[in-house]
């Protein structure tokens, strides 16, 4: 069975006690369209690079789970020929059969645990869905993961509200990054509030390290809106939403498929706008999370 591959730089800044950020794989093989995920990738590395981190991509190659990727196995994933999505259950599975797979939020955290990487950042996490019900795996690795969490909130196709009320009940601590609203991804309202807010990322480093502290098992949870220029109306997102869960139903999309078909429906009724706003919010969790991670290494 193929252990878990740390590229030899990430190995060597991880065992340095230098600043690394796990990034996801399945947000450009899955969750964009070409050729904007390689433009996703290029701008969320440089931007965890700007903030003297070291940027880590997660995935499965040939069946061996990785922490990080060569320019050429980038490539591979981008193309997204033959890359299945992959979870945390489907771990094994893939490794046992050599595959290659597109790490979600829940499947990445299990590999930051793995490779021992604090921070992770990602666009917005997977939570309750609307229509039909359902729950993503990311919730439950959230609770058991001691990482910060870099995002958007949860992604806006999701029904927010519960989402927020089962991270509650999972006792994922949340954090509004200079805000007082868990955001909503495309839009920087919800209009629900948040337990508790930093304006500065010493202040997230201050805190995870007090739950690391006291054993909290689970892990921090930063939200923070899409850069202002970018945001999108509340009010659009619900109605592009509307549509997009119409369509769904009406074509019968259900399980790992559903996310992809609904961003991609929302894309086209906001007439590409919400993919502008996912590139920069991408970009932005990700140079939060290097300054997180930096805070995190300089002030230990």
């Amino acid at each position: 069975m193929n252990a878990l591959r740390v590229l030899s730089p990430i190995a060597e800044a991880i065992s340095a006690g230098r600043a690394v950020v796990a990034l996801e794989s399945s947000v450009v093989a899955q969750g964009l369209p070409v050729p904007a995920n390689s433009d996703a990738v290029r701008r969320m590395m440089s931007a965890v690079e700007q903030q003297e981190a070291m940027p880590a991509i997660t995935a499965v190659v040939s069946g061996t789970p990785t922490i990080g990727l060569t320019s050429d196995e980038v490539v591979r994933f981008l193309n997204r020929s033959g890359v299945s999505k992959v979870s945390s259950r489907d771990l094994g599975s893939l490794m046992a059969s050599g595959g290659d797979g597109a790490t979600t939020v829940a499947a990445s955290l299990t590999l930051c645990r793995a490779a021992g990487v604090q921070v992770f950042a990602t666009g917005g996490i997977g939570g309750v869905h609307r229509d039909p019900f359902d729950e993503s795996a990311d919730l439950v690795e959230l609770s058991r993961s001691q990482v910060v969490v870099v995002c958007a909130g949860a992604k806006a196709i999701l029904d927010i509200a519960a989402t927020v009320e089962r991270l509650e009940s999972l006792g994922v601590s949340v954090v509004g990054y200079r805000t007082d609203e868990f955001p909503g991804f495309y839009a920087a309202s919800t209009g629900l509030g948040v337990p508790a807010r930093a304006d500065e990322a010493r202040q997230i480093a201050d805190i995870f390290r007090a739950q690391l502290a006291v054993g909290h098992p689970g892990a921090l949870l930063v939200v923070q809106p899409p850069p202002a220029e970018a945001a999108l109306a509340r009010s659009e997102v619900e109605e592009a939403v509307e549509i997009a869960l119409d369509a769904a139903r009406r074509q019968g999309v259900r399980g790992s498929a559903m996310t992809p078909f609904l961003l991609s429906a929302v894309e086209r009724a906001t007439h590409g706008r919400s993919l502008a706003v996912n590139l920069a919010l991408l970009e932005a969790n990700a140079r939060l999370a290097g300054t997180i991670a930096r805070e995190l290494v300089e002030s230990h």
